[in-house]
């Protein structure tokens, strides 16, 4: 094989086609740029699915974590519509019940006149007052 170029051939060949034997600059620099590309769009993608979380991270322990565990199916099942819920759960906020069911109890312990630093629970309190005249009564006497 020689080294000169065919005769049907232009003389004027493009800088990016390598002689015979030659490393292929276009290639390599090709195969970076993809490589590059796939590195970068994978990040994208992480990036873009753990969003929901990252808006949630503000919120409640709760609403995080059922966030999260959508974003996770979402990940592995490929169902887009985990990712869908978990993005507007991120986005909305869940009301505070925990306070209002507090400052229920309060009222109706006070309603009732029922102590809560004495370690009794409410029911507790409210039965155990009228189970006592059954129990009393039902116990039976000794005869001599």
């Amino acid at each position: 094989m020689s080294d000169s170029l065919n005769p049907a051939a232009p003389h004027d060949l493009p800088s990016f086609i390598a002689a015979p034997g030659e490393t292929d600059v276009l290639m390599v620099v090709a195969g970076l740029f993809l490589v590059f590309a796939v590195v970068m769009f994978g990040i994208l993608f992480l990036r873009l699915h753990a969003l929901p979380e990252q808006i949630a991270h503000g919120s409640r322990k709760v609403q995080y974590e059922i966030v999260a565990v959508l974003c996770l199916l979402a990940l592995f099942t490929h169902l887009h519509i985990f990712w869908v819920a978990g993005l507007i759960l991120a986005f909305i906020d869940f009301p505070d019940f925990s306070g209002l069911l507090g400052r229920m109890t309060t009222s109706v312990e006070r309603i009732a006149d029922i102590k809560s630093s004495e370690g009794k629970s409410a029911a507790a309190g409210l039965i155990a007052p009228s189970i006592q005249p059954l129990i009393h009564s039902a116990k039976p006497k000794k005869h001599a």
